[in-house]
């Protein structure tokens, strides 16, 4: 009996962990992220730097998304695999790469917490805002430990729970609560979670970074990323229109108060932490 109890409160667990999955991939492919991407190419330019990416390594760019690690690596004549659980998104990111001519680059459908590569297969392996909303951070870090090369690096950029994204991840909470059970992705942005999910490494260093938000107003801001990123495309499908007119005014007001642009535009300093981990 105990045992038929263990079997099935597993069976629910993977049952839940595979719905959650299925629903964030649902969520990335609705709008159209690569608009909101472009516009953070600094961050994997900066990332690149940090992990010091040099041309001829194998370098692996998990949770991709349009690429923007993916092309400043390329740009550094490194050799990359660019991947992503959303193929469409890899669409884009694949369109980029023949825009600028980079013939240094593959792109392959694969999925955080199973990547189908051999164990240190990497020099470097990167993520930008990326590997922080997969389900499973567990499974997600011992994935990326296990493919860079022992003396390699990982270098991630993640949002942190007291910068301006963790103010708006808990608006969009208010209206829209997580999927029960799910890990909060802003405990990427974290010096204590991601000791705890590298214990293994050699080193681990954090930068704390911003990136500035610029857009022409908040209603602008709220006009971009409503029609553009999955997480906020999503929450205004999931309201009627009193709650989607509730929500607009609260992200006005957020956008309001962070905004140090004063009347020249919207400038919202946004902060990430960007890690480097030495294997």
């Amino acid at each position: 009996m105990a045992m038929t109890t263990v079997i099935t409160c597993d069976t629910a667990i993977a049952d839940r962990a595979r719905e959650i999955k299925a629903r964030q991939q649902r969520m990335w492919a609705s709008g159209d992220y690569a608009v909101i991407g472009a516009t953070l190419q600094i961050v994997g330019e900066l990332l690149n730097e940090a992990a010091d990416v040099r041309a001829l390594n194998r370098v692996l760019d998990v949770a991709a998304g349009n690429g923007n690690a993916t092309m400043a690596a390329a740009r550094r004549f490194a050799r990359v695999t660019s991947t992503d659980y959303v193929p469409a998104l890899l669409d884009r990111a694949r369109r980029r790469a023949e825009a600028e001519g980079f013939a240094n680059i593959t792109f392959e459908v694969a999925d955080a917490e199973a990547l189908p590569y051999a164990d240190a297969s990497f020099d470097v392996v990167l993520s930008t805002f990326g590997v922080m909303f997969a389900p499973d951070h567990r499974r997600v870090g011992t994935e990326l430990a296990r493919v860079c090369r022992p003396g390699g690096r990982i270098g991630l950029a993640s949002w942190t729970p007291g910068g301006f994204l963790g103010r708006l991840f808990g608006l969009v909470a208010k209206y829209v609560p997580p999927a029960p059970g799910a890990q909060s992705p802003l405990r990427w942005g974290t010096d204590a979670h991601v000791r705890e999910l590298f214990q293994a490494a050699a080193r681990i260093e954090h930068t704390t970074r911003m990136f500035a938000f610029r857009y022409e107003s908040p209603e602008h801001w709220v006009e971009i990323f409503r029609t553009f990123y999955g997480p906020i495309y999503s929450a205004f499908r999931a309201l009627d229109p009193d709650g989607q007119a509730a929500f607009e005014a609260d992200l006005i007001a957020l956008l309001r108060s962070e905004n140090v642009g004063g009347d020249d535009g919207l400038v919202v300093p946004g902060e990430y932490l960007e890690t480097i981990i030495t294997m």
